[in-house]
């Protein structure tokens, strides 16, 4: 009992605290505007707390999922020249990009101190070569310093780790520094390969699936939140090394025995064979001095921002499917899971950074439609007819709940 209550208090706070702060970017940039704030409030439904100062309401809602900023002239336009339907477009789009920016800011901010304060950075100088991989081959030593790889300024190790892994078996152009001097290096990369089923499992006792690559041979096969009991007849109880293990020695058809919807089934399948590419060199810890962490920090964050741009980019890009995304009862459950202070800051970055972009995305009913919208009234310079908006609205509004019900769904499937 105690343990629920702990996770249910770090749930409602993960939950009211990112609210809080994203409701805060769209109430101070509103104020900063002189635009009449109507009422401020956390969470949705009934009323648990409300007080009254100045000309906003502020209040506590019993339902924690959410919250919202009602200003004047919002929802049906206003001719008062404080309502948010009389300032300029430039104005409106501010106060509705305000709460993602801030969600995104407090995100980012949160994983750059975490990274300064407790992370532990491998550097691009090299410790030593790994015998009979392509670095040895090519004259690589320990001591030497990686400059660039195939034209591209290496800053963290993770730079090299990212073209090695796009290139294939073609040969690379890797620039060291040693003994203060730099020296072109052509090296071949060495091949791996390895046999897998292409899905991912989660972290329970169960080898239970929680991702299915679109190249899977289980596609289409299995659904999220199956488990697979055995392979072959050998019991795996919920043991996935011994899963992987398996699959790697396996030199033929394996049948997997799936649980799915309190259902058994046999399928026989191929593991598919995938390379991978290495160089073969590990690289050195970094030094724990403050300048040091400050600029691996600083270009890690980077490399995460431009990784978080890639992930917004597949949305578009139909690479990730719904059936990728998680909802209030998946965040709830990983929430809830987090052990340690440094686990959970690091997952409440994580869900203010999602909660930042999903809002910016131009979908009607969410920040990002609205300023869609905005956008469109620039480039028409006359506003959208008041019905023909609160008609796109609420369409947005009601395909987001159905999207919501879907991904709480496909959440209880894989969770529970």
């Amino acid at each position: 009992m105690f343990t629920f209550l702990i996770n249910a208090l770090k749930v409602i706070f993960v939950l009211g605290f990112l609210v809080l702060i994203h409701e805060s970017g769209h109430f101070l940039v509103a104020k900063l505007f002189k635009v009449r704030v109507n009422e401020f409030s956390i969470g949705f439904g009934k009323k648990l707390i409300s007080k009254t100062k100045g000309e906003t309401e502020y209040s506590l809602r019993i339902v924690p999922l959410g919250g919202f900023v009602s200003m004047l002239g919002e929802e049906e336009r206003s001719e008062d020249e404080r309502s948010f339907s009389k300032q300029s477009i430039p104005k409106r789009i501010a106060i509705c990009a305000a709460g993602g920016v801030v969600n995104i800011i407090f995100g980012l901010l949160v994983y750059f101190v975490l990274l300064l304060c407790m992370g532990n950075f491998v550097s691009k100088e090299v410790d030593s070569v790994v015998e009979g991989y392509g670095a040895e081959a090519s004259g690589i030593l320990s001591g030497d310093e990686v400059i660039s790889i195939n034209n591209k300024k290496v800053f963290i190790s993770s730079d090299i780790s990212e073209v090695v892994a796009k290139n294939g078996s073609n040969d690379l152009n890797i620039v060291i520094k040693r003994n203060g001097e730099k020296r072109n290096i052509k090296v071949a990369p060495t091949e791996e390969k390895v046999k897998s089923l292409g899905i991912y499992l989660d972290d329970s006792d169960e080898c239970k699936v929680s991702y299915i690559s679109k190249d899977s041979p289980l596609n289409g096969k299995v659904n999220l939140g199956d488990v697979i009991l055995s392979i072959d007849d050998e019991n795996l109880n919920g043991d996935t090394e011994k899963l992987s293990k398996l699959i790697e020695e396996s030199t033929k058809e394996v049948n997997i025995k799936i649980k799915s919807s309190n259902e058994e089934k046999v399928i026989s399948i191929m593991p598919k064979e995938y390379s991978n590419y290495y160089i073969g060199v590990i690289f050195k810890q970094a030094d724990k001095d403050f300048l040091t962490r400050l600029y691996y920090s600083w270009f890690e964050t980077g490399d995460f921002i431009l990784s978080l741009a890639d992930n917004v980019k597949s949305l578009f890009t139909a690479k990730v499917s719904v059936n990728d995304m998680m909802g209030p009862i998946g965040i709830s459950k990983t929430v809830s899971e987090t052990s340690g202070i440094r686990d959970f800051i690091y997952l409440m970055a994580l869900i203010s950074l999602s909660l930042g972009i999903t809002n910016l995305l131009p979908i009607p009913a969410l920040d990002g439609g609205k300023i869609f919208i905005l956008l469109i009234e620039a480039i028409r310079r006359k506003p959208m007819k008041e019905s023909t908006e609160i008609f796109i609205q609420m369409i947005g509004f009601s395909l987001l709940i159905l999207l919501s019900i879907y991904i709480s769904y496909i959440d209880v499937l894989r969770f529970f």
